[in-house]
């Protein structure tokens, strides 16, 4: 999943691509370091505490995707960084769609977004760093996929409250079965494989 990810990442306009790593995951890391995706090692307390600390060593704008999301592309890629316009965003599906795919939800990451049930798909923009903040400002990365199979109709709807863009980022929602399927269970393995070139 990595390799798609990150060969995804290299077709978009992304300039740099790294990888955040833990002591967990030495398997990981070393496949990341043979891509030549200069590993971030992170200290391993779980993804959020990990991405803050991965995001204190890059620059701003970053594009972020999580590894597990095999069916990303590039045009994915290409469409959340065009609505973040040099802000942040985050790129969401309907939870039906999810599960019309028979792919696993996380509830606890459900809302509501205009009488529709959303959820995040693992791939965003973290906008510049505010002034309280010791990250710096440029464009890197820190994963990546590629994808083929599945299809849908992209939209992006802007949910900018005009605010600090790290605390209310715009929301890129798509209906892209390809976004959909982030493998969290066995079953998403299967449904994976099955889209996967």
């Amino acid at each position: 999943m990595l390799d798609r990810v990150a060969a995804a990442l290299r077709d978009s306009p992304v300039e740099t691509v790294r990888a955040v790593t833990s002591p967990h995951t030495p398997n990981t890391r070393e496949r990341a370091a043979d891509l030549g995706l200069d590993p971030i090692e992170a200290p391993g307390e779980g993804y959020v505490s990990d991405l803050g600390f991965a995001l204190d060593r890059v620059s701003r704008p970053v594009v972020t995707v999580v590894a597990d999301l095999p069916l990303v592309a590039p045009e994915h890629v290409d469409a959340v960084v065009a609505t973040a316009d040099g802000g942040a965003a985050t790129a969401c599906v309907p939870v039906e769609l999810k599960r019309d795919l028979g792919a696993s939800i996380d509830d606890a990451l459900v809302f509501d977004h205009e009488g529709t049930a959303v959820c995040p798909t693992g791939l965003g923009v973290v906008g510049p760093a505010t002034a309280d903040s010791t990250a710096d400002t440029d464009a890197e990365t820190t994963a990546g996929t590629d994808s083929d199979t599945g299809s849908g109709t992209d939209t992006d709807t802007d949910t900018d409250s005009g605010t600090d863009t790290d605390t209310h980022p715009t929301m890129y929602l798509s209906t892209d079965t390809r976004l959909a399927l982030n493998v969290n269970r066995p079953t998403d393995i299967a449904l994976a494989e099955d889209r996967c070139e």
